[in-house]
């Protein structure tokens, strides 16, 4: 069985670091060639909350070769039509997709390979790429779990041997409602990454400055109330319960919210959002892929989401050189 991450950037040549380490064999795959011969050449250097380099397979888009059973894919959602595209022609005839992407991706990716052939994935940690073969790991190594399932809820050929491999760097549950899931992590995102992405901060940053927090809070509610309205349970993350912890309809309830979001996020308060990390590089941004889904789908099902809106407004506008990441971007919401 041949397995491969594509888009090894900093989660994915984390994930992949850990995999070779406990005996596994994968393949790293990413189009920067300064990152991959620098992996080639010192190994995976892992630093941050771990520190530990480890020898690995890596290769360019141009050195990909023969057919995998699994690959992880782990680029930008922007570019998943051409890049599943382009894949299709590397995956065994019984071969999966497994999206580590942030937003819901499984529905795209199965029109194009087949439902059956589609793995989802969250994950719930983080890391950022310090340079060429260098990525540090910014959450806590009691952190590194994983959540995976299909939106069908059944089990695609290789179900096993995923988990397997992710299991080679942390606990791994396997969701019925893995639609819940993915909206668990949307609730996440949409809330620290987006505010991270719009001030030019950490999660923990975004979570303590008190102003922020309000903005973090009302994000979390829009997606609690989505969820709510359009039917969808939200499932716990790492054995936490969010609308349990974060929901409110009352002003005592509201106050407990404000107080626990900053405990609720310390594990990863180190955290620098991909997006923020993308509009530092003068990238396109994933902001619709996640604050624009809980958008959609509010507008969807008549559910308003004026936070989040405004999130894809700032972070669009940074997009076009109008704004930059900072707190004075308090003052636009």
């Amino acid at each position: 069985m041949r397995s491969a991450i594509y888009g090894a950037g900093s989660l994915g040549t984390i994930l992949g670091a850990y995999i070779t380490r406990k005996g596994g064999e994968i393949d790293l795959i990413n189009r920067n060639k300064a990152h991959v011969e620098a992996l080639k050449k010192e190994g995976a250097q892992v630093t941050g909350t771990v520190n530990f380099t480890q020898k690995v397979n890596a290769y360019t888009i141009d050195e990909m070769s023969g057919i995998y059973d699994i690959i992880f894919l782990m680029t930008k959602q922007q570019q998943n039509p051409e890049v599943v595209g382009f894949l299709k022609d590397y995956l065994a005839e019984d071969g999966v997709i497994v999206t580590l992407q942030n937003g819901i991706p499984e529905l795209q990716i199965g029109e194009i390979v087949g439902e059956q052939r589609v793995i989802g994935c969250t994950v719930a940690w983080g890391a950022t790429m310090q340079g060429p073969g260098v990525c540090e790991l910014t959450s806590e190594p009691d952190s590194l779990t994983f959540s995976m399932g299909t939106l069908s809820g059944q089990k695609p050929a290789h179900f096993e041997a995923v988990k397997a491999l992710l299991e080679m760097m942390g606990p791994v549950e396997v969701d019925e409602n893995f639609i819940g899931t993915r909206w668990s992590k949307l609730l996440i995102n949409s809330a620290f990454s987006g505010m991270s992405a719009v001030l030019g901060c950490t999660f923990g940053e975004a979570a303590k400055d008190k102003k922020s927090r309000k903005i973090v809070q009302a994000l979390i509610k829009e997606c609690i109330d989505v969820c709510a309205t359009g039917g969808i349970k939200i499932e716990p993350v790492q054995g936490k319960d969010a609308v349990k912890l974060l929901n409110y309809e009352n002003a005592i309830k509201k106050a407990i919210s404000f107080f626990i979001i900053p405990i609720a996020i310390r594990k990863h308060a180190k955290l620098r959002a991909s997006m923020l990390q993308d509009l530092e590089k003068g990238k396109k941004t994933e902001v619709d892929a996640i604050n624009g889904v809980v958008s959609t789908f509010g507008r969807k099902i008549g559910c308003p989401t004026p936070m989040n809106d405004k999130v894809v407004e700032i972070i669009h506008r940074i997009e076009s050189s109008e704004l930059t990441p900072t707190f004075d971007n308090l003052k636009l919401f």
